[in-house]
C-alpha cells in the first residue's frame, strides 16, 4: 500500500508539473498596421533591401521597398529594426513535428498508423498545437511545417501547418496537401539499438510488397472513375493524385529506386510528384529534371553512404541538384525538434557552393513552391501573408542567429519557450548570465 500512494504522489507531482509548465496563448489577430523599418530584407527571391521597409495589415504585406516607401504613419505601428536583418518565416516539410512529443513515450507518438496501406490516414486531426516542442523550433525562425505521417508504406496524408494556434483548425494552412509512400527499396536498413549500428540487408519481400502497391493505385483509379453511390475512404483519399489536387510524395534514397517510383506513378497516371530523401538523386539528376521532379533533400548533417563518395557529398548535393535545374528544398525529414536547426543546414550549404541568397530559398520560397503554398507564403511580396521574422544576425549561421520577432499572418508571436524559461530559471540561482 505504501508503494501505491508513493506512486500516487509521484504521478500528482508530474501532472502538477506539467500543469505550471504549459506554452504561452497563441498570438491575438493584428488589430493595427505594422511597419518594420531600418532592417535588411531578404525577400528570398533574390532581392536584398537594405534599410528596407516592410508593411503589413490584417496578416498581409502591403508594401516592400527601401527608406523611400510610404505608409500611412499615423495609422501604422512602426518599429526601428536598425542593423536587424527580416526573412520569410522558414518552412520545414515532411516532418513529424506536433505528432511525437517524447521519442520514448509511446502514448506521446501519433505520427503512424497500424498497416502498410492508410492512404487516409490524416496527420490533420493529429496535430498538437501544445506541444513543448513547437515553440523551440519556431525560436529559430520555422514557422510553418509540413506534419506528415510515418507509416510502412503508404503513410498517409500530410498537411501544412502554421505553428501558432488554438487547435489544429486554427493552425492549418493547406489541409491533406499530399499522400506520402515510402518505396519499397531492394534493400532494407535496420537500426541495433544495442549497439547503435545500422546495417544493410535485402529485401526479400520486396516483390510481395510492389504487388500490393500497384493493387492499391489500380484500385483507386477505378474508384476515381466509377461513378459509385459508396464512399470507400482510402480510395476517396487517392482521388485527388489523379486530378493535380493532391501531390504524391514519395520517399527514396537510391538512384535506380528514385527513377523506378516516379516511372510507376506516371504510369498510374500521377499528376504531382515530390522525391523525399534523394540521398543518391545525383544518379538521376537527369531523369529527375526531364521529368520535372522537384527533390526535398534530407538533412546535411551525415557522412556519404559510399565510401567512393567525396567527404562533402552531402553538404554540396543542393548546389549540385540546383546547377542540373532541379527545383530544390531541405529539410529535416522525420525528426522532429532536430528541424530547429533547418537554418543552419541551410548555411552549410551556403559554405559549399551555393550563393547564400539561394541557401535560403531552399528553406523558403523552394520550398514553399514544392509544397503548393507559394502563393501565399515563402517571399516577402506584397498580397503574400505576413509570415516572417527578425534576426539579428545572420538566420542560416548559428554563430550569430538570434530571431527577436516573429510573425505569423501579421500576428506578433511570443518567442519564449520551455529551454529559455529553464535557462533563466538556472542563471538566477546561479548567478550567471
Amino acid at each position: 500500500m505504501k508503494n501505491i500512494k508513493y506512486i500516487y504522489l509521484l504521478v500528482f507531482q508530474l501532472l502538477t508539473n506539467t500543469i505550471f509548465a504549459q506554452n504561452q496563448a497563441p498570438a491575438n489577430s493584428q488589430t493595427k498596421a505594422i511597419a518594420l523599418t531600418g532592417a535588411t530584407i531578404h525577400t528570398a527571391n533574390g532581392q536584398v533591401i537594405e534599410n528596407g521597409v516592410i508593411v503589413f495589415n490584417k496578416g498581409i504585406i502591403t508594401a516592400v521597398g527601401n527608406e523611400t516607401t510610404t505608409y500611412d504613419k499615423a495609422n501604422t505601428e512602426t518599429i526601428d529594426l536598425k542593423g536587424k536583418s527580416i526573412y520569410p518565416g522558414l518552412i520545414s516539410p515532411a516532418n513529424e513535428l506536433g505528432l511525437t512529443e517524447i521519442n520514448a513515450v509511446r502514448a506521446t507518438n501519433d505520427m503512424a498508423e497500424v498497416g502498410g496501406i492508410n492512404p487516409h490516414v490524416r496527420a490533420l486531426i493529429a496535430y498538437n498545437t501544445d506541444s513543448e516542442l513547437i515553440p523551440t523550433v519556431r525560436s529559430n525562425g520555422i514557422l510553418i511545417t509540413q506534419a506528415t505521417p510515418q507509416g510502412e508504406i503508404v503513410a498517409g496524408m500530410s498537411s501544412i501547418m502554421q505553428m501558432d494556434g488554438w487547435n489544429w483548425e486554427d493552425a492549418a494552412l493547406k489541409k491533406d496537401d499530399g499522400i506520402h509512400i515510402n518505396w519499397v527499396g531492394y534493400f532494407k536498413r535496420d537500426f541495433d539499438q544495442s549497439t547503435f549500428t545500422v546495417s544493410t540487408k535485402k529485401n526479400d519481400k520486396r516483390d510481395e510488397t510492389l504487388r500490393e502497391v500497384d493493387k492499391t493505385f489500380n484500385d483507386a483509379i477505378a474508384y476515381s472513375q466509377a461513378k459509385s453511390s459508396v464512399t470507400n475512404v482510402k480510395m476517396e483519399a487517392m482521388r485527388g493524385l489523379f486530378d493535380g489536387s493532391k501531390i504524391l510524395y514519395i520517399s527514396a534514397d537510391y538512384g535506380k529506386e528514385i527513377i523506378e517510383a516516379v516511372q510507376f506513378a506516371k504510369s498510374k497516371g500521377v499528376k504531382k510528384i515530390v522525391i523525399i530523401g534523394a540521398e543518391e538523386s545525383l544518379l538521376a539528376a537527369d531523369f529527375l529534371k526531364e521529368n520535372n521532379i522537384p527533390v526535398i533533400v534530407s538533412a546535411t548533417h551525415r557522412l556519404p553512404n559510399s565510401a567512393d563518395d567525396d567527404t562533402d557529398i552531402s553538404y554540396k548535393l543542393p548546389y549540385l541538384l540546383a546547377q542540373k535545374g532541379i527545383l530544390v528544398g531541405l529539410g529535416y525529414i522525420g525528426l522532429n525538434w532536430r528541424t530547429r536547426n533547418l537554418p543552419f543546414l541551410a548555411g552549410i550549404v551556403a559554405g559549399h557552393g551555393m550563393d547564400k541568397e539561394d541557401a535560403l530559398k531552399l528553406i523558403t520560397a523552394n520550398n514553399a513552391k514544392i509544397l503548393g503554398i507559394d502563393k501565399m507564403v515563402g517571399t516577402l511580396e506584397v498580397g503574400k501573408h505576413a509570415t516572417l521574422i527578425v534576426s539579428a544576425g545572420d538566420v542560416l549561421d548559428m554563430r550569430t542567429a538570434k530571431v527577436e520577432h516573429a510573425f505569423i499572418q501579421g500576428r506578433k508571436v511570443d518567442l519564449d519557450d520551455k529551454q529559455k524559461r529553464l535557462y533563466r530559471k538556472y542563471s538566477e540561482k546561479y548567478g550567471t548570465k
